[in-house]
């Protein structure tokens, strides 16, 4: 049959990326306790086309993908888009993969386990010579205003928020272990299950660790410089929101770390 894809363009015009979007499946991704867990992706994926090329094979991305998709570790995923340039004959290849991450987490007094639900994403770019990587975790977290707390004769304001954590990979870690360090940085976690003893807990630990959105970017950025397993981010940003509930407004605080920052 006629390849369409491989005739050459005359328009001289180059395009940084073409290929697939929106592609869901299921996938497999490595998890500390467990080994690997499955779920349920989104996923993009490109390469540049250069422009006397008429377009690129749509359908190899999928067939490369599915050869890979009950094994993307984070390495894994950087060898995945590698084989898709290659196999496309490209000068890059550009790849996200967008996930919910699932953690089983006891309740902090009775223990009851429940599963909580974490976003995440990898963000890959592959060259002849070249990787970068990006993952991507939003933890949800709550907070008591530390304000509140000090001018009030009795109680003190709290609200939800999310830390946004983007990490640039340069060394093996665990995604659990980014969400406890950003938990802790917070004034408490979040539980899916929680009896009454565990609320009591929750609600008194968060009080004693009141923290304005500026405190627990701070937090998570030392916690993150100082990263347990060594120093594998060369580069990262953290982002809290906090969903206010005095205002009709939410607080915001952003910060990031190149290698060279406190």
């Amino acid at each position: 049959m006629i390849d369409i894809q491989n005739t050459p363009d005359t328009r001289e015009v180059p395009l940084q990326k073409v290929g697939i979007k929106d592609l869901e499946y299921p996938v497999t991704v490595l998890d500390k306790k467990n080994g690997t867990q499955s779920t349920t992706a989104k996923i993009d994926l490109f390469v540049n086309l250069p422009h006397n090329y008429k377009g690129t094979h749509m359908s190899r991305f999928i067939e490369i993908f599915h050869k890979h998709h009950e094994n993307l570790g984070m390495s894994k995923f950087l060898e995945m888009l590698g084989e898709i340039r290659k196999t496309l004959d490209a000068e890059k290849s550009f790849g996200t993969m967008t996930f919910p991450f699932f953690v089983e987490k006891n309740a902090p007094v009775t223990g009851a386990p429940g599963i909580m639900r974490y976003e995440c994403k990898y963000e890959g770019v592959v060259s002849e010579n070249a990787s970068d990587f990006f993952v991507s975790i939003s933890i949800p977290v709550t907070t008591v205003c530390p304000c509140s707390k000090a001018i009030s004769e009795y109680g003190a304001h709290n609200q939800r928020g999310i830390v946004n954590v983007r990490l640039k990979n340069s060394g093996m870690f665990w995604i659990e272990d980014v969400i406890k360090a950003v938990e802790d940085s917070a004034s408490c976690g979040l539980f899916s299950a929680l009896k009454r003893p565990d609320e009591k807990w929750v609600t008194e630990h968060a009080y004693d660790n009141p923290r304005f959105v500026e405190d627990v970017v701070r937090e998570v950025y030392l916690s993150l410089k100082n990263f347990k397993s060594g120093k594998p981010f060369s580069y990262f940003s953290v982002e809290c929101t906090n969903f206010e509930s005095i205002h009709n407004h939410n607080a915001y605080a952003f910060t990031e770390y190149d290698g060279s920052g406190v």
